[in-house]
């Protein structure tokens, strides 16, 4: 029954549906929703940082239904996109509020469906689960994030050399541009030198980036031909706005906090203290906990179930929907964050 809780994830689901369903000016239902109600909800629920002793976590750990949870999320997804595809297919083609409003709504969950819960899925060591992530990828054309993230990210956080480790004083939007360009420039490189290790040839079919090359723009084709181009074009833009919310997201995580250089000249271990922290309620049980980050990139293996609360690890001041918005306001989000980073620096 504990893990029944994390249904909280499909609250943005609803209100996407209300956007899908009503229409007109109901489209930016689920925007609002999502970025003022959720940060508001949250205000008021406050964190919660309750933590389980290792007896508990093992009996986590070893339930399905929290699996099963993340299992139904690919069906759904798709759902969605099928759904939003056959709308923009059967309406006239006008960039208008009301149709940014749904790009918008799809976008949410190309996010969270299709790249956050990608996310857990691809840190897990089965094929199943492995391949789920790879199909919720497709959903937001963001495949390469499995490979950069996994084998990339986790490696170079809080370092230059990761593209997805927000510096201090950097912009959001500028981050947007590069953060995106280099992750995918870094999974390529990624994949050529695993095959160099192995001794063959990038540019063959072993190589995964090409494969998901070829597997996006299928699914670009498939589009139009089934729906047409005004479908193919929004879709298009959903996918790349949750993107963006990907991206967001990595920037808050790892603002200002950066690791070490030790005497032998390599960087310190990953500790809890190199990722922002949030436990603020409603965010994690929507994002299957991914506000508990510094225990994420402390262990990167553990189910987000099992998450724990590190108090000693920097605290946002509110929980991930919340800090999206203010990272938007430049001046605030300075002003708010970078005396925090320092501190941690």
């Amino acid at each position: 029954m504990k893990s029944l809780k994390y249904l909280t994830t499909h609250l943005p689901t609803l209100a996407v549906t209300v956007s899908f369903v009503l229409g007109g000016n109901w489209s930016w239902f689920a925007v609002l929703f999502v970025f003022g109600a959720i940060p508001l909800m949250e205000l008021i629920m406050g964190a919660k940082g309750a933590t389980l002793n290792e007896e508990s976590l093992q009996l986590e750990a070893q339930d399905r239904w929290y699996d099963y949870l993340l299992y139904m999320i690919v069906p759904i997804q798709w759902f969605y996109v099928l759904w939003f595809c056959w709308m923009m297919g059967h309406s006239e083609p006008q960039a208008s509020g009301q149709w940014f409003g749904l790009v918008m709504a799809m976008g949410i969950l190309c996010g969270s469906f299709g790249i956050n819960v990608a996310h857990e899925l691809g840190h897990r060591t089965t094929r199943f689960e492995q391949f789920l992530a790879k199909v919720l990828l497709a959903s937001s054309l963001y495949m390469h994030f499995f490979i950069e993230h996994n084998r990339g990210h986790h490696k170079h956080v809080g370092t230059p050399e990761d593209p997805s480790t927000a510096r201090m004083h950097e912009v959001v939007y500028t981050f947007w541009l590069r953060s995106m360009f280099q992750t995918w420039v870094s999974a390529w490189r990624i994949e050529a030198e695993r095959l160099r290790r192995e001794a063959s040839s990038p540019w063959t079919w072993r190589n995964e980036m090409l494969r998901f090359q070829i597997i996006q723009l299928s699914v670009i084709i498939a589009i139009y031909l089934v729906f047409g181009g005004w479908a193919t074009f929004s879709f298009w833009l959903a996918a790349l706005i949750g993107g963006i919310f990907l991206e967001t997201i990595n920037y808050i995580e790892h603002y200002g906090l950066m690791r070490k250089k030790t005497q032998s000249g390599h960087y310190e271990i990953v500790q809890p203290e190199h990722s922002w922290n949030s436990n603020h309620v409603v965010g994690r049980l929507i994002l299957f906990e991914l506000s508990r980050h510094s225990d994420h990139h402390y262990k990167s293996n553990k189910k987000y179930q099992t998450l724990q609360s590190i108090d000693t690890a920097p605290q946002m001041p509110t929980g991930y929907p919340g800090m999206m918005v203010l990272s938007l306001l430049v001046p605030i989000w300075f002003a708010v964050m970078n005396p925090r980073a320092r501190q941690w620096q």
